[in-house]
């Protein structure tokens, strides 16, 4: 283990010295002017005291893909859940779900994705124009459950500024062939008068199967497990096809159950001015998709192939203000409220679980002028959340969330020297019902009071190269879903168990990093340790376990048991990109670019944390030219063998992939991109998927894809 972590070290060093592509020309030049706009206070990414990642421009079109986790899976630190194709969400240094926040346009998505790895997000990445990924302690800004970090989609269903000549039209369409997929969007912006700004939205995806690399869709010890009961008897009930051992474990190429149709529609409006913006929007997103079969390995074993019907009804507020003033600079106000449901269908196409959610976030600040280089904003947040679950599968009952931050984030320049600190307080509320049999419930409730802070300083040595260290400490309360988690859940295929006596969870953390911007190089890297202090996390345990919490309820468990437990962690890791022109040829810049990246995690006298993505490192060379780019790259995923109980090893695998963008009018206006993904069709499983072993990632995929503005 020793040695495969040096040599990986080794080969991370060597990438990161070597030219490896990514960014277009203007991203390369322009790199350290890049704005976070994330960020309460507008910050350069190259002044950031964490690692940032921005995707925008030429770079989001090749990304793009039908979810956020597969959009963002090659970005430095960043994975995906990947239960199949149309429910991935991002996983960043590791962590997910809870202590990840996905946000549209700094307000949360208002979805169930956090409760469930099966669960889509609810913010279709066709309409981005351009999505940021914060890490770090200063994230924490946007909620506790923040703390592995924030991704945040920015679009334009309400305008922020008025369009030039009067309107702004945008429209991108693709093609994938892995899975068929077929999707068209466009986004309209037109100036009513003076200062009115309409905008209208859509979208629509539709997919069939994917198409997986060559190689069985069980991997090795699932396929031998299968094998292991043929010709034994499976007892069914009437009306049920007993179950073939046989053919699940010689499925080969194609995975069932994961085509999607997917459209969304919106309307917003904007009153405009030369000190602010007032608007409103609303929005529908309606999908349909299924999601990969857990194929039964032994008899009296489950297997299920449930589809999920999702809806969201969503409203959204947002308000700015520039005031001018010596003490004040800017007044923001961003709200949203959305009604969320989603039905799994049984195979039949009737409703065996649906779920319902309704939440509302709101969130002001106030940033101050800057006043002789210290500057900052402060602010409230609040978030309510009502999630019921009803079904003979409800594996979570009926609970209310309501919580309640006030943060500030104050920041000192004074010469090539940058300080920052930042502190948050919350309190959260939960609520819920919990069944003790058919007629009695108990109420559970629990009350948690959260403080967190952070404080850092970088220092500029020379012009472009930026070195910082900032340190953390921060508390978290357990969600709805980690305390009062006990049933059945079809769409992971798995008997889900939490635990109502969590206590508080807290961390320390402390972060490095370097920044190395010029005109023809760059280079971020971060490097980062947290200590956790009865730190959350889900693992397979022994179905005994499951078995005795559904007693009460005389709930059989014929699925494998996830249970949330708590424990004492560390976290280790480090991420690192860099970019390099290498020469100018003609028209043509060759740059070169590396993305690598590594978490440990342990739990303490006990062995690794499961689900943790091993070492990754990519590379590319990129020809680039106003009218023409070529790029071509390769991406190594080690082998992760550092695993928890019943956990599984997973191989390691190579992807190469290459495209050619074309702006037929030298501008921005027009894009043609065709890329080839996993040219060599292999087989790959992410080992942070809960379905690794029985949903492998695409095979080869075509694509091609066109984007217009005017």
């Amino acid at each position: 283990m020793n040695l495969r972590l040096l040599a990986g070290a080794s080969l991370l060093s060597v990438a990161l010295s070597t030219p490896a592509f990514a960014q277009d020309e203007s991203q390369l030049r322009d790199r350290g002017e890049q704005i976070i706009v994330t960020a309460p206070i507008r910050t350069l990414e190259g002044d950031v005291l964490q690692g940032t990642t921005v995707l925008a421009g030429e770079a989001l079109t090749r990304e793009l893909r039908s979810t956020i986790g597969e959009t963002l899976a090659r970005q430095p630190g960043v994975s995906a859940t990947s239960f199949g194709p149309n429910a991935s969400r991002p996983i960043l240094r590791g962590f997910q779900g809870e202590r990840v926040r996905v946000l549209t346009d700094g307000i949360g998505s208002f979805d169930v994705s956090n409760t469930s790895v099966d669960h889509a997000v609810a913010i279709n990445p066709l309409l981005a124009e351009r999505i940021e990924v914060l890490r770090g302690p200063a994230v924490l800004l946007f909620g506790s459950s923040a703390v592995g970090g924030v991704v945040n989609v920015i679009d334009t269903r309400i305008p922020r500024s008025l369009p030039e000549n009067g309107h702004r039209i945008g429209a991108i369409g693709s093609y994938g062939s892995a899975a068929e997929d077929r999707s068209l969007s466009g986004a309209a912006d037109v100036a009513v008068g003076r200062n009115f700004v309409l905008h209208v939205d859509g979208s629509y995806l539709k997919s069939d199967d994917l198409r997986t690399g060559r190689g069985y869709l069980l991997s090795g010890p699932q396929r031998a497990a299968a094998l292991s009961q043929v010709g034994l008897l499976q007892e069914v009930e009437d009306g049920e096809e007993p179950i073939d051992f046989a053919a699940s474990a010689n499925l080969r190429n194609r995975l069932p159950n994961t085509a999607a149709e997917t459209w969304t529609a919106g309307v917003g409006g904007s009153i405009v001015t030369d000190t602010g913006h007032l608007g409103i929007s609303y929005s529908h997103y309606d999908s349909l998709y299924g999601v990969p079969i857990r194929y039964a390995t032994e008899v009296g074993q489950e297997q299920e192939a449930p589809r999920l019907d999702v809806q969201q009804d969503r409203v959204d507020l947002r308000a700015e203000v520039q005031t001018g003033g010596d003490v004040l600079q800017a007044i923001r106000l961003r709200a949203g409220f959305a009604d969320y449901r989603h039905f799994e269908l049984e195979e039949t196409g009737e409703v065996g679980t649906a779920f319902y959610n309704k939440g509302s976030e709101a969130r002001l600040e106030v940033v101050q002028a800057d006043r002789g280089g210290w500057s900052g904003a402060s602010g409230v947040q609040y978030f309510n959340r009502n999630f019921d679950v009803n079904g003979e599968e409800a594996f979570v009952p009926r609970n209310e969330t309501n919580q309640v931050g006030l943060f500030t984030l104050q920041q000192i320049v004074a010469g090539p020297l940058r300080a920052e600190g930042g502190l948050r307080y919350e309190f959260t509320d939960l609520a819920s019902r919990i069944p003790i049999d058919d007629s009695r419930f108990f109420r559970g409730d629990r009350h948690f009071e959260a403080l967190s802070g952070s404080l850092g300083a970088s220092y500029e040595l020379s012009e472009g190269l930026r070195i910082g260290i900032n340190g953390s400490r921060t508390e978290r309360a357990p969600s709805a879903e980690e305390l009062f988690a006990n049933g059945p859940h079809a769409g992971t295929q798995a008997y889900e168990l939490g635990n109502p006596d969590f206590r508080k969870e807290t961390s320390w953390g402390v972060e490095a990093t370097v920044h190395v911007h010029s005109n023809a190089f760059a280079l971020d890297v971060s490097a980062y340790h947290s200590w956790f202090k009865n730190f959350i996390f889900e693992n397979q345990v022994d179905r005994s376990v499951c078995e005795e919490a559904a007693d009460p309820s005389g709930r059989e468990v014929d699925l494998p048991c996830f249970a949330y437990q708590q424990a004492d962690v560390r976290y280790y890791g480090v991420e690192a990109n860099a970019s390099l022109r290498l020469a100018t040829i003609g028209s043509f810049a060759i740059n070169a670019d590396a993305v690598g990246d590594y978490v440990r995690a342990t739990v303490e006298d006990t062995g690794p944390v499961p689900r943790i993505p091993p070492l990754r490192l990519l590379g590319g060379l990129e020809a680039q030219s106003d009218r023409l780019t070529g790029r071509v790259e390769v991406e190594h995923v080690f082998e992760q063998d550092r695993i928890a109980q019943f956990e599984t090893p997973t191989d390691g695998y190579t992807l190469v992939n290459a495209s050619v963008a074309l702006k037929p009018f030298g501008d921005q206006r027009t894009t043609l991109l065709i890329s080839a993904n996993n040219i060599f069709d292999k087989l790959a499983r992410r080992h942070a998927s809960f379905l690794k072993d029985f949903a492998p990632l695409a095979g080869r995929d075509i694509r091609a894809t066109i984007r217009l503005a005017l």
